[in-house]
């Protein structure tokens, strides 16, 4: 079965955006960051202290004005000592709020530093847990955006204590404000209402800007990435200008809603703030009233319009953190029901072990490295027996498919002895490639069975089941480092000599000397600075230091020409030598000299046997080798 690979394309999250379920999230978050609970108690206690500090500033002005200045303003020769006192208090109010505003900054990167490493090293780790079936089913582009813009989301985690100090605020000025006057309390109360109503009409118009141009900025860069992969066939086609103009009609449309977006957000903090002077301004007039019956004092209303203009402040703040947590909440739940996927079944108790031969000649399992390896199979009845690796592989009535309504195979038999080269043949889609993956125990058989050496696979750990294997796939990947790396990647305990020795025997060590830095060369971008057919030889030449008693090529050749082609078989067949090796092929040159071919069709096979036996019978293979029929 042939999987197509998915644009890496990111998604991208509405602003704003909600978990589904809010309590679980937010249960499931909080219970990272009380890992480190006596920082996050401390943390708040810090945040406590500072929104106190801070209002305390203005609660001493009433006593300030009224206890100390307008006396002093009626005194030829005022005595400034109580003056000196309350500015001294405030004073040391403000270096306390500061020094602790600096500890509760570094105690709150700290904690949220230590939640994102954990969740990404539990991201991580899920990742490499989870089955191929789930890379089937997911697009790469939404697997990056969880490690991307979900993680990143999480940033809002940084407002959380900025969002209890706004909480605080509030209910503190309030309180304050009702034991100063609580008719102007009332009035003030109202007022806040209507404006934030007016608020929150721009901040939805806002979010609706805001949308469209993350829509069109998905649009812009889909569009460059797509134009990026396929410079190629835009110039063959000589389609620069089309391509051009099309672009400019999504830029220019980008352009529209970012205008729209920013003009809209820009407006709405110069709103804010003309409001709460409107505010401050109606609270002085009411206040002034009050003030001219007897209902207030100079003091407490001068207090009264700091704390009425503070207000706006904390409750803008909160619209706004709202917004971020809740989008925070929402990658956090994305990233819950990642890490809450079921892991590869691994139920094997069988595994690989090193062993050597005693004096008796029995198998016996040794610590050292013998390069003798046998399968350690634990019994019911307490007794252990050793079977050496010998890369026998049979298939008992395999019945399998991805997805329940479609079969792929059909009752399949076959066995392929220690030793011999079996290729399978047929039209894509017949199954060939299954059968490679259920091997390797990337997907669970329906029914059926597949021994390894006598031994069911099912039994086998999964690690050690796939170290005795080795594959090269029609899809190379090589990673960011060196030549030397990229091929020691298949075994990390092989020296520089064996390197350079299946180099060679790849035919490979030619053009890797003529690279800048020989086989110190840093290749990048999944080698992108070598042609894929250099690629697909580093490929194997990875497989052929692995030293595995069972080799599957799954178009291993595809990417050469014809003539290196040749060389590789030449170097193919010294290797293959006592070992069990599975071919996938269209060319059905490169499976000539297999020991047994396979010819798949819908799932079941349909002729088994050697070449010459095969062009013998006049049938398919006959057919497709004469080109009668040619494999689509």
């Amino acid at each position: 079965m042939s999987k197509i690979k998915t644009p890496h394309v990111l998604t991208r999250h509405a602003p704003g955006e909600k978990p589904k379920d809010l309590k679980k999230t937010l249960k499931r978050l909080v219970g990272y960051v009380l890992e480190r609970k006596f920082h996050f108690v401390l943390l708040l206690l810090i945040v406590c202290i500072v929104g106190s500090a801070e209002l305390a500033i203005l609660g001493l002005q009433k006593p300030l004005i009224n206890g100390c200045i307008l006396p002093l303003m009626k005194q030829n020769h005022p005595d400034l000592t109580q003056f000196y006192h309350y500015i001294y208090c405030m004073i040391g109010l403000m270096l306390l709020g500061t020094i602790l505003a600096w500890i509760q900054a570094k105690i709150r990167i700290q904690i949220v530093n230590r939640v994102f490493e954990k969740i990404r090293n539990e991201m991580f780790a899920k990742f490499e847990r989870l089955p191929i079936i789930f890379f089937d089913k997911h697009q790469y582009g939404e697997i990056m955006s969880l490690f991307t813009n979900d993680v990143d989301t999480l940033l809002a985690l940084h407002l959380f204590p900025r969002f209890c100090m706004a909480i605080l605020t509030i209910v503190i000025i309030f309180t304050s404000m009702i034991v100063l006057s609580p008719v102007l309390t009332v009035f003030v109360s109202v007022v806040l209402c209507l404006i934030f109503l007016i608020i929150k009409l721009i901040m939805k118009q806002s979010r609706r800007f805001y949308q469209q141009q993350q829509e069109s900025i998905g649009h812009v860069n889909g569009y460059i990435e797509e134009i990026i992969s396929g410079a190629k066939v835009v110039k063959v086609f000589c389609r620069e200008p089309a391509v051009e103009k099309e672009f400019d009609q999504k830029v220019d449309t980008l352009f529209k809603d970012a205008s729209s977006a920013i003009t809209c957000s820009t407006v709405l903090m110069p709103c804010v703030g003309n409001l709460s002077y409107f505010l401050i301004i109606l609270t002085g007039i009411v206040g002034g009233f009050l003030l001219s019956i007897g209902k207030m004092d100079f003091g407490s209303l001068a207090v009264f319009i700091q704390f009425t203009r503070l207000l706006t402040r904390p409750i803008a703040e909160l619209s706004t953190q709202c917004n971020e947590m809740l989008s925070a909440l929402a990658g956090s739940e994305r990233i819950f029901k990642f890490l809450d996927e079921t892991d590869e079944i691994d139920n094997g108790y069988v595994r690989l072990v090193n062993v050597e031969n005693d004096k008796s000649g029995n198998i016996v399992e040794t610590e050292k490295l013998t390069n003798q390896w046998a399968w350690k199979h634990p019994h019911h009845d307490g007794t252990t027996t050793y079977t050496k690796l010998s890369g026998n592989v049979v298939f008992e009535n395999v019945n399998f498919g991805y997805i329940p309504e479609k079969q792929v195979l059909f009752d399949f038999n076959l066995e392929a002895q220690a030793g011999t080269k079996v290729a399978f043949v047929g039209s894509t889609g017949a199954g060939k490639t299954t059968i490679t993956n259920l091997i390797n125990k990337f997907y669970l058989l329906h029914s059926g069975k597949i021994r390894y050496d006598g031994i069911n696979i099912n039994k086998i750990k999964q690690a050690d089941l796939r170290k005795s294997m080795a594959m090269v796939l029609q899809d190379t990947h090589l990673f960011t480092g060196s030549v030397m790396n990229n091929i020691k990647y298949g075994n990390l305990n092989a020296t520089d000599d064996d390197v350079i020795h299946v180099a060679k025997m790849a035919c490979a060590d030619d053009f890797i000397q003529k690279l800048p830095k020989g086989y110190d060369t840093v290749l990048t971008a999944d080698g992108g600075n070598l042609s894929q057919g250099q690629r697909q030889l580093l490929s194997i030449a990875r497989a052929m230091l692995a030293n595995p008693p069972v080799l599957i090529l799954d178009e291993a050749t595809s990417c050469v020409d014809t003539r290196t082609e040749a060389l590789i078989e030449k170097a193919m067949n010294n290797l293959m030598k006592g070992r069990t090796v599975f071919v996938i092929a269209h060319r059905l040159s490169t499976v000539r000299n297999a020991d047994k071919i396979v010819v798949i069709e819908q799932g079941k096979i349909i002729e088994t046997g050697n070449h010459d036996e095969l062009m013998a019978l006049k049938n398919k293979y006959y057919d497709l080798y004469t080109g009668a029929y040619e494999l689509s």
